[in-house]
């Protein structure tokens, strides 16, 4: 339960990192993220995209496995499409943002997903800590 518990704030504070970095390098070009709906679109477009990858994920693993890999893009796109139709935080428009937003979240995000328990987690149970004594 915990460890779960930690895995999805990882996901979802990895996925923030994701949209904000996209935003900051977007944000003249098309993309747009309202600062009090930032937290609705970071919940909705982790939630859609977790469940696009598991869909998508199967279904390559049985019909296209040479699909497998382009799964977490086509589960960003999927996230980031769904969001901005179900959130008024989250706009994209064109072409070119939008791939390059899918790009931008998958790639930043996969990023802050690797380094975050490292930096959280591997500070909360290090080894080199001194365990208490028993009585």
């Amino acid at each position: 339960m915990v460890r779960t518990s930690i895995n999805v704030g990882i996901h979802l504070l990895a996925n923030a990192v994701g949209l904000f970095v996209a935003w900051l390098l977007l944000k003249g070009s098309g993309m747009s993220i309202s600062g009090l709906s930032f937290v609705i679109a970071v919940v909705i477009f982790t939630l859609v995209e977790v469940l696009a990858e598991l869909g998508l994920g199967k279904f390559a693993d049985k019909k296209a496995p040479v699909l497998r890999g382009g799964v977490a893009l086509i589960a960003t796109f999927v996230g980031l499409l769904i969001t901005s139709l179900l959130s008024q935080g989250l706009s994209i428009s064109g072409f070119s943002t939008w791939v390059l937003a899918t790009f931008i979240v998958w790639l930043a995000a996969l990023l802050a997903g690797l380094l975050l328990p490292v930096l959280l987690v591997k500070k909360a149970v290090d080894p080199n800590q001194p365990v208490a004594k028993k009585r």
